[in-house]
């Protein structure tokens, strides 16, 4: 992705996050200097902040995802019993716009619509050989009302509404009917060993440095801070 549309693409997604009355922690506008502070170690350490995605596929618009982490713990203190375990992001899905199928090892997490269109999410299991189960019937929770989908089935959740799905699920998303803000509240999540694809992609851009970042991408931070 060019740096330029990246830039693009937080400015227009905070203008969207900011017309349903949500506001993002003051670091989200710090530059990419204000970062290098050792005082803001933990959000380097944390992969707190922008996240912008086209899965190394080249069409964002068509396959991508904007995600900001608000908030996350350390995987390293998982098991622990007092240690902070849970993280949030605020995302964005475009309308059409495809984030591919995928499980997670570790990670359980609520995907919940906060406003916009309608989300869209298709589902599936996991055969013990870690591929795609077509057939089985996939079993979710929805606001605490338990739910049975077929195979391949697409569970839509209106603005307000949400879904638990637990590790080794397989799910992929998008907006139906307009672009949809999506919270998610998980336990620790970790971007660069929890996400396994069905497609032979990756989880975060090459970028083409063509202009100077507006903010930096927690996939910028250990090259440049």
């Amino acid at each position: 992705m060019k740096r330029s549309r990246i830039n693009e693409i937080i400015r227009e997604g905070d203008a969207f996050i900011r017309s349903f009355g949500y506001s993002l922690p003051p670091f989200a506008y710090w530059s990419p200097d204000d970062l290098k502070s050792a005082d803001h170690a933990q959000i380097k350490a944390r992969r707190m902040g922008w996240d912008i995605t086209d899965y190394g596929a080249g069409d964002y618009d068509k396959m991508g995802l904007f995600l900001f982490t608000t908030r996350n713990g350390l995987s390293e203190d998982l098991g622990q019993r007092s240690a902070m375990l849970y993280a949030e992001k605020i995302m964005i899905s475009k309308q059409d716009q495809l984030s591919p199928n995928h499980h997670h090892l570790l990670k359980v997490e609520d995907i919940i619509n906060r406003g916009g269109g309608t989300l869209v999410i298709e589902v599936h299991n996991r055969l013990e050989d870690g591929s795609v189960d077509r057939k089985g019937d996939v079993r979710l929770t929805c606001d605490g009302i338990d739910r049975v989908l077929p195979a391949g089935g697409h569970l839509k959740l209106d603005p307000g509404e949400s879904v638990t799905l637990y590790p080794h699920t397989w799910h992929a998303f998008w907006g139906e009917g307009g672009d949809v803000l999506i919270g998610e509240v998980s336990t620790v999540n970790d971007d660069t060993s929890d996400n396994i694809f069905e497609m032979d992609i990756g989880r975060f851009s090459t970028i083409d440095e063509d202009e100077a970042p507006l903010h930096l991408l927690v996939s910028d931070y250990d090259d440049r801070l």
